[in-house]
């Protein structure tokens, strides 16, 4: 929503300044209990982003800051020292969320500054907008289509804002390194088919000794297809190799795999998927995070939301899951339930099992929703039940 114009003339030629507010908040609720934790978690927290876009002719500037207030504070954010809490990411911080400069023509765009960058389904690359705090890169981009049903989108970085504190303890520091996304898309009778390359490369040796940085090379197909009757058939397959990149001291190889398919109406949509994240091969065989990682995702859209895996084992992890998923958008509400089976890609030892539901409703501007995952150990980790109560409103 624009709220100001202003008029710049220069000679005969003239253009609109155009400023638009951003405005968006959520107020959580969130109780997770762990087994071997002393102490089950609550945390109420309140987070607000606020900014404003100016736009003029092809150029457009922005700058939006990111407030968390934890109002019940009785959880372990990974900073404050509640390690008799169970843990929640939602860190208390006030920082500059996005900060950016951009240039558009057509066909394509150039970004430079902190920003936002979500890449395919996030698996690799993402915001991880479902907590509190975004993930946010210092980074210049291009995306362009150089020819019809081409497209090109690469990425440099040169440092990540997590979604919780960096090592010196606040969000004013990121995490530096020198990152390459590289993606190049055609569109093919049966679906989009993307090649891509993710060099990751987290250079702060508090981070896990340097162990997150790798390079990851492969690629995605995904389509869907009307049936008649209102059905549609939606599909991705994706294949990914990795091994270590930069100062990383370990030495492996490891692979991806992801197959899903999704058969639905407007209303009521079925979904099975299977993904690998592999263990890994070579001299660091077994090591701690010598197993397919992928340390940028927006990790809270894979493998469940108890938080099992958002580092992958030493042995790996398969998924086999299924959702079912209803929507009634007239009365703007949703519903949706989630399975994950999960064992080890290393000798295939069973793991555990978890439910995700979630049910939403928008009423005016604002979305309610309650969410619940309820995790199973069968031999990895530990049982672990959480619950969000969330509104959402944006303007």
């Amino acid at each position: 929503m624009a709220v100001a114009g202003v008029m710049l003339a220069s000679g005969a030629q003239a253009q609109d300044l155009t400023l638009a507010p951003i405005l968006d908040a959520r107020l959580r609720w969130e109780h997770a209990e762990q087994d071997g934790i002393p102490k089950d978690a609550t945390a109420v927290t309140a987070r607000v982003r606020s900014g404003v876009n100016a736009t003029l002719g092809d150029w457009s500037a922005l700058i939006e800051s990111e407030a968390t207030l934890a109002i019940v504070p009785d959880y372990n954010d990974g900073a404050n020292g509640k390690t008799r809490f169970a843990g929640v990411a939602d860190p208390e911080n006030i920082e500059i969320n996005r900060i950016q400069v951009q240039r558009r023509w057509q066909g394509g765009s150039a970004t430079v500054g902190r920003q936002l960058i979500e890449l395919q389904d996030q698996r690799f690359v993402g915001s991880g907008s479902f907590r509190q705090n975004q993930q946010t890169f210092d980074a210049a981009r291009v995306q362009t289509t150089p020819l019809p049903g081409v497209s090109v989108d690469v990425t440099y970085a040169w440092g990540d804002h997590r979604l919780v504190a960096a090592p010196r303890g606040d969000f004013r520091h990121g995490i530096g390194g020198d990152s390459v996304f590289a993606l190049a898309g055609a569109a093919t009778p049966i679906g989009t088919l993307t090649g891509f390359a993710y060099l990751i490369d987290v250079d702060d040796a508090r981070v896990q000794g340097f162990r997150q940085s790798n390079q990851s090379y492969g690629a995605r197909l995904a389509g869907n297809r009307k049936l008649g009757g209102g059905l549609t058939l939606s599909y991705a397959g994706s294949y990914a190799a990795q091994s270590d990149w930069h100062r990383n001291p370990n030495r492996y190889r490891a692979d991806y795999y992801l197959a899903e398919a999704s058969l639905g109406t407007a209303a009521v949509t079925a979904t099975a998927g299977y993904e690998v994240l592999g263990a890994g091969r070579g001299p660091s065989r077994g090591a701690t995070l010598a197993s397919f990682q992928t340390p940028f995702s927006a990790l809270f859209k894979f493998q469940g939301w108890a938080d099992k895996f958002t580092i992958t084992p030493p042995d790996g992890v398969r998924d086999l899951y299924g959702t079912l998923a209803a929507t009634d958008k007239k009365r703007g509400l949703s519903a949706t339930a989630t399975y994950h089976r999960f064992t080890s890609d290393r000798d295939v030892r069973l793991y555990g099992d978890e439910w995700n539901l979630l049910a939403a409703a928008k009423v005016a501007d604002v979305t309610y929703s309650i969410r619940l995952a309820h995790y199973v150990a069968k031999g990895f980790a530990t049982d672990t039940d959480r619950v969000w109560l969330s509104a959402d409103w944006a303007l």
